[in-house]
């Protein structure tokens, strides 16, 4: 009988285990691919979670936190026109395929058992919990849902932000990587009718002055499948991508569903993606999976010590979840709807946050 299984071995998943083994608890971990892989994801992770991500880590990796690039600001291309805002104190830039195999492995050298390769088919109980996997079953006294937004135990019938089942248009995620001369310390988000691609620096060579940037696009199936057609989509996107050399293969994902915060059912608490998918052009997904999943855990502790009930250490995490992070979706949906909005509606509103850069720095606050 493990304190607690965690489903889910990418940012959101390994931080719960962590946090729960650094408190003591017996945990395992259990991932049905392996690491290192690549992620269709942004790969920006924003000030508010870098001290939590340094205490995830161990002193082996603190290099990959330490060594990051640091993004200073964003733009934001539209309209014909460039948005400029700060982003104080500055993100980091650290690649998926990175990131997520050194919290795996952190989390092993801190005590969790991990097992790569195990698919999760059936969770049973409502505390304590069977747990039936491609490999065997195992039993907990809790559970922590980390498989992302689209596996077998996070689609359960969770409506999206339109209150549909399955939205009727379908999104996907483009990634990979390429070379560029010294591109801005910067996140550029292109926006275009349909969807936006993000471009950022995540890694350089002071010899060559070329980076290594990361570029990641959302966007309507039936507008664009493949990052080169994406490119086509925004004039400025367009001229930029011509002098890129590929580095890596693209990867996709999909469908992208969008749908108000479930940090709990049944007594299963859920974080990352599993609990809620926010608008990545916010490029706060890692940061609200790190800190959704220590959250989890840590909520987790008075029951692991016997001061409370499974129940009311859900119902802890699902109140501390909704203050702690929830105005994040809330605020990334209002941007969605106007960015949204007809160019004659929106290119008046553009024009004013060109005028004002405190409301532009605000807008920004406002999603972290």
């Amino acid at each position: 009988m493990y304190d607690l299984i965690v489903i889910g071995g990418g940012p959101a998943g390994t931080s719960a285990a962590i946090t729960a083994a650094q408190s003591g608890a017996r945990v395992l971990l259990l991932e049905k691919s392996r690491f290192p892989r690549h992620k269709v994801c942004g790969e920006f992770v924003s000030a508010e979670s870098l001290s939590l991500l340094g205490h995830l880590l161990s002193q082996d990796f603190a290099p990959l936190l330490h060594n990051s690039i640091r993004i200073f600001e964003s733009r934001i291309f539209l309209d014909g026109k460039i948005l400029h805002a700060r982003i104080s104190p500055p993100a980091a830039s650290i690649p998926r395929f990175y990131l997520d195999a050194a919290l795996w492995d952190s989390a092993q050298n801190c005590g969790v058992e991990v097992l790569e390769q195990t698919t999760v088919r059936k969770i049973s109980g409502q505390g304590p919990f069977s747990i039936e996997s491609s490999r065997q079953t195992y039993e907990a006294r809790a559970v922590i849902n980390a498989t992302g937004r689209w596996s077998n135990l996070s689609m359960s019938a969770i409506p999206d932000a339109n209150g549909d089942r399955q939205s009727r248009t379908k999104w996907l995620g483009v990634k990979a990587h390429f070379t560029e001369m010294s591109p801005s310390l910067s996140v550029d988000l292109y926006f275009f009718p349909g969807g936006y691609c993000g471009v950022q620096p995540v890694s350089a060579d002071s010899e060559t002055a070329r980076s290594n940037i990361n570029a990641c696009a959302m966007v309507r199936a039936d507008v664009a499948t493949t990052l080169a057609e994406v490119f086509q989509q925004n004039p400025e996107l367009r001229e930029r991508s011509r002098h890129w050399q590929p580095l890596s293969s693209p990867v996709s994902t999909s469908p992208l569903i969008f749908r108000q915060p479930e940090p709990v059912e049944e007594n299963i608490l859920r974080a990352g993606d599993a609990a809620a998918f926010v608008d990545p052009f916010v490029g706060d997904g890692i940061s609200l999976a790190l800190r959704s999943g220590a959250l989890a855990a840590q909520c987790l502790q008075p029951f692991f010590a016997g001061r409370s009930s499974l129940a009311e250490a859900a119902v802890n995490y699902q109140q501390s979840y909704k203050n702690k992070l929830a105005s994040v979706y809330r605020a990334s949906s209002q941007l969605r709807r106007l960015l949204n909005l007809p160019p004659a509606v929106r290119r008046p509103l553009i024009s004013v946050l060109g005028k004002s850069p405190r409301l532009r720095d605000y807008l920004v606050t406002k999603t972290r």
